[in-house]
């Protein structure tokens, strides 16, 4: 099978870049999915210009063009939800089963956008002078740059780009370089559902230059960012230094507190499913399980009887329950944290070893870690692999100070029957988003996105809210 070129898209043509780079599929190494652009800042002037010409007619276009626009896109992504489902646990190696999900997600998104073109209401209000008349509008920010990680390669662009244009924005998008064939179908689709040329331009390639040279950009009026903390916190400090409007989330240490009246068995599937579903790579897994006395045990038991039955392989094997870890990198991360777990005192209670399949790939089995303290780094650094830490504790309120001890504040969870605990634990747990018997990871499209403390900046993601970081307020008074 001859692999493919994929280009940028600058101003509506698509340009290729004088380098390409591989994009290999990590259930399998010697399979290429394709070569896609890398880019320099060269690639970046030229599509944040064209993006520029591009706004004056696209921010006043109709909410019915723009919701037609989206709309379609939408439809056609859920139509092909198998097939780019696929891509993306080919170049991604989430199973098979999350990749269609994920596609489907973002097709969701998008139609669920496309409405919010429609509904960006004002309000008119009587002025406190006499005979004048106050507006209050909202009206797109300009120009957005867009740079998203490579856990979610479709649903993270798609929930970027969907406010985005539905608020009248111009974009400039950059996608992790691991996993640009995702972003590039994604793209595709909304060219051809009739986008005008250079309200949407993909420039792929390294973050160093491509993301760096966009986060600098003076004709960039505005960043969405998600990543690592280290490289969000510098494109905050960069993008805002210059004014820019900035929104970004930067990953967790997500707790899941579980209470000695749990139900044992919602317990377990909570801690498992948030822990290691999609290779634990996800910025909402739970990665610190805080037990109380009572349960503690039994929990370790339940969970490693389960983490020792969890099916590790290729992605596009319908039988996997649990894909690759995405890259080498990645990988040799995943198993140094494993390392300093055991050195700090931790003890091991599954899996954390290599596993070998019949094709060469970056599988390891998901590792559980019992007997560890909060102050070990393994429950204070993002690790962002199947590695999960249980911290024993004496009771709720231990618990509860456990879970706020942390610089992140995405997501938490609690697993109990006691609505008194459940009630207090939502109210006093410091983070954007609080789940009572279901996983930390797992969010619906329609609500806002988003955490406390290290893990986010600026306005929520997603929903309704999404519209507090693409638009901006204007007063208007008629006399």
């Amino acid at each position: 099978m001859a692999v493919m070129s994929k280009p940028n898209l600058i101003g509506g043509e698509w340009v290729s870049a004088r380098d390409m780079r591989e994009n290999r599929n990590p259930s399998d190494i010697s399979d290429v999915i394709g070569h896609y652009s890398a880019s320099d800042g060269s690639a970046v002037d030229a599509a944040v210009a064209a993006a520029r010409a591009a706004f004056p007619a696209w921010s006043v276009s109709t909410p019915q063009q723009r919701f037609d626009i989206l709309d379609r896109a939408a439809s056609e992504i859920l139509a092909r939800q198998d097939e780019l489902g696929e891509l993306l646990s080919r170049e991604e190696g989430k199973v098979l089963a999350e990749g269609k999900g994920e596609a489907m997600r973002a097709g969701m998104v998008l139609k669920y956008m496309a409405g919010e073109a429609l509904r960006n209401p004002g309000d008119v209000l009587p002025s406190l002078r006499p005979g004048l008349k106050v507006e209050v509008t909202r009206e797109p920010v300009g120009v957005v740059g867009i740079v998203t990680p490579w856990n979610f390669p479709i649903a993270i662009p798609a929930w970027k780009i969907g406010p985005a244009l539905a608020y009248g924005n111009t974009i400039v998008f950059k996608p992790a370089d691991l996993v640009p064939g995702s972003a590039w179908a994604l793209v595709d689709i909304l060219k051809r559902a009739g986008l005008p040329d250079g309200v949407l331009n993909l420039v792929m390639g390294p973050g160093r230059t491509v993301g760096q040279a966009i986060i600098e950009h003076r004709d960039v009026d505005a960043i969405s960012f998600t990543g690592s903390v280290p490289t969000g916190r510098a494109a905050i400090a960069t993008a805002a230094g210059r004014g820019a409007k900035v929104q970004a989330e930067m990953g967790g240490k997500n707790p899941f507190v579980v209470l000695d009246d749990a139900d044992l068995q919602v317990a377990v599937e909570a801690v498992v499913n948030g822990s290691f579903y999609s290779t634990g790579q996800r910025c909402t897994a739970s990665s610190r399980i805080v037990a109380t006395e009572g349960i503690h045990d039994r929990l370790v038991a339940a969970v490693r009887e389960r983490v020792l039955a969890l099916k590790v392989g290729d992605a596009l094997d319908p039988e996997s329950q649990i894909g690759p870890v995405v890259d080498e990198r990645q990988l040799e991360q995943d198993l140094r944290y494993i390392r300093i777990g055991k050195e700090e005192g931790g003890k091991l209670e599954a899996g954390g070893e290599l596993v070998k399949r019949p094709t060469e790939g970056y599988f390891l089995q998901p590792a559980l870690f019992s007997e560890t303290t909060n102050a070990m780094r393994i429950n204070r650094e993002e690790i962002f692999g199947p590695v999960a830490s249980v911290i024993r504790v004496r009771d709720y309120d231990e618990a509860l100070e456990v879970a706020r001890d942390t610089e992140f504040g995405l997501s938490s969870g609690i697993a109990t029957t006691s609505l008194k605990h459940a009630e207090h634990f939502k109210r006093h747990s410091r983070s954007g988003m609080v789940m009572v018997n279901v996983p930390t990871a797992g969010v619906d499209f329609h609500v806002p996105f988003g955490g406390t403390k290290g893990s986010n900046y600026g306005p929520r993601e997603q929903g309704a809210y999404a519209k507090e970081f693409y638009t901006t307020v204007k007063t208007a008074y008629t006399g």
